[in-house]
């Protein structure tokens, strides 16, 4: 059984080069690079303001339930 296993991996492994055909050289040139790396800098530019409003909106849903719970224990009446 392991003979087999063995083979079979063999076999396998012997065989995946065959599929791989040819490669493709990139020969864009320098002005195709500049245009990608000019919209990602735009997409990393609006990550930014993305976050910072993300964490806004955390920090303001943190202070909400901190003041309700705040309120909630001034509120409640006395028993006297």
């Amino acid at each position: 059984m392991k003979t087999a296993i063995s083979t079979i991996i063999l076999v396998l492994a012997s065989i995946s080069p065959a599929f791989a055909g040819d490669t493709v050289v990139y020969k864009s040139g320098i002005l195709v690079s500049v245009f990608v790396g000019i919209c990602a800098l735009i997409v990393v530019a609006q990550l930014v303001p993305a976050l910072m409003l993300v964490l806004g909106f955390i920090k303001s849903s943190v202070g909400l339930s901190s003041k309700k719970v705040a309120v909630a224990t001034e509120s409640t009446p006395n028993a006297n």
